[in-house]
């Protein structure tokens, strides 16, 4: 539904009812730097906003969903169609008490202006009356501006690009910690800066961030790793040390150390510059956390070798468990988890490859592995080249093309999209008079090999060949209770 639609069946209402009700937040923020709208949109009733909501919910005969959240005088409007959910709140005007134990706060009623300065930041701390959006066929800002209620000069903030707390910042953030991400996320989706009292409260308070919940921590990065240049967030976070309660493993990269000479790359500067570069390349924000935890297995791998100086062997291998702990703790879902941890576990291995010729049974082995993500895992390792040398920048670039090429081309003749032993578990079964057991496995397991490796076409044919050559092997060991 159209946005400017549901507002002026707002303003109807609000004219019958005789309750002022105003935009409020990140709507009218955005409106007026001209950003395209966002899903969801708040709206401040003076006097009940669950009532109102009531209403609204009865003048619009079930257009949508009403959701009731009585214990804040809140409800949230859900429209549903085609083109997704848009969400509309309502809340009554309002102050809030906190416990310091909690972001959940105390609410009573109260004016707007008070309602205003409970805001995150003053260029969410502005409001509109729904009245002044009515009649408008585009977008007029010179016409909102006009009748903007802004108590904490947010306009003004605006056009400077700063963002500041409505109140003393110890107060906003000591109140709702989660508010420091929000900083920082707003300075990297706005392209703002934080102004030095807010980012000094920052650092300040950043331990209150202990009461959040890790969903919330986990959904405000994500949304920091889907701006357009993530680095900016990560920069802020490693500053204000929110990011050593959030991620600690990636702090520990932080840091360079010289033997006779021999220097490493800071591998934190190194990372966050290849979070940027898969951000070129893809919009999805779980590529761009994998590259910021790509090498996290190195404080812990790190050695000086004499004769060739540092290493980090096997960090991979370490970077994977590790990153399946960091999964686990911030609640990401298991398939989350498990794509971050496959694109740790192979990040080297497109470089591996490269370094010897690439073989087509190379090539087959990273298609099976990777699956689906193998694109993915190609992105990463593309970003993973910030080489300052733009001669071997271009060698390595190029090293990839000729890697998809070959992935192309072994796809295509081997068919190896979905690869799995032609012959399948119950055939083998069947065949060898076994039930369900370990050497059927490991049949199968030969079979996919000789493919792999080359030995046999993947085709049922030849996968049936062989397998009649190798399975008396097989059965010669197998054990009694296998038989049926």
């Amino acid at each position: 539904m159209d946005i400017f639609k549901i507002i002026k069946k707002i303003n109807t209402l609000s004219k019958k009812e005789k309750t002022p009700v105003y935009a409020v937040g990140g709507f009218v923020r955005d409106y007026l730097l001209g950003r395209d709208q966002k899903k969801d949109m708040d709206f401040v009733v003076v006097g009940s906003g669950l009532e109102f909501a009531k209403k609204f919910d009865v003048y619009l005969k079930e257009a949508g969903s009403l959701v009731e959240f009585p214990d804040f005088d809140t409800a949230r409007y859900v429209f549903e169609d085609e083109k997704g959910n848009l969400v509309i709140e309502f809340a009554g005007a309002r102050s809030e008490n906190y416990d310091a134990n909690s972001r959940k706060p105390k609410v009573q009623g109260a004016t707007l202006e008070t309602d205003l300065s409970r805001r995150d930041f003053t260029v969410n701390a502005m409001a509109a009356p729904v009245v002044a959006f009515s009649g408008l066929l585009k977008p007029n800002i010179a016409k909102i501006q006009s009748q903007v209620v802004d108590p904490f000069d947010g306009q003004a903030d605006l056009k400077e690009g700063i963002l500041r707390t409505p109140l003393d910042p110890d107060t906003t953030f000591s109140d709702d910690p989660l508010r420091m991400m929000r900083a920082i996320r707003f300075a990297g989706q706005l392209e703002f800066g934080i102004d030095a009292k807010t980012l000094e409260s920052i650092h300040k308070n950043r331990e209150r961030l202990e009461i959040i919940s890790a969903e919330r921590v986990q959904e405000e990065l994500m949304k920091m790793m889907a701006v357009k240049q993530p680095s900016v967030c990560l920069n802020l976070l490693f500053q204000t040390k929110l990011l050593d309660i959030i991620l600690p493993e990636v702090v520990a990269l932080d840091g360079v150390e010289e033997i006779f000479g021999h220097q490493h790359k800071n591998n934190l500067i190194h990372s966050f510059k290849v979070v940027d570069n898969i951000a070129i390349r893809s919009e999805r924000p779980l590529l761009r956390l994998a590259g910021l935890l790509h090498d996290i297995g190195k404080p812990k791998t790190k050695k000086f070798m004499s004769k060739i100086g540092w290493t980090f062997h096997a960090h991979e291998f370490v970077g994977e468990k590790m990153t399946k702990v960091i999964g686990r703790r911030l609640k990401f879902a298991n398939n989350d988890i498990n794509y971050l941890c496959k694109l740790v576990r192979w990040h080297m291995q497109p470089i591996n490859l490269m370094d010897d010729e690439i073989t087509d049974s190379a090539v087959r082995r990273l298609i099976v592995d990777l699956g689906d993500d193998l694109q993915d895992l190609l992105i990463l390792g593309q970003s993973d080249i910030t080489t300052g040398n733009p001669n071997k920048k271009e060698r390595r670039l190029k090293n990839y093309d000729h890697l998809k090429e070959k992935i192309i081309l072994v796809m295509e003749r081997d068919e190896m999209r979905a690869f799995q032993s032609p012959v399948r578990g119950e055939e083998i079964m069947r065949v060898c008079g076994l039930k369900p057991g370990p050497t059927v496995g490991k049949i199968k397991e030969d079979i996919e090999e000789a493919i792999l490796d080359g030995k046999i076409a993947n085709t049922y044919e030849a996968a049936s060949a062989y397998f009649t050559r190798i399975k008396d092997d097989y059965l010669k060991e197998a054990k009694d209770w296998e038989k049926v």
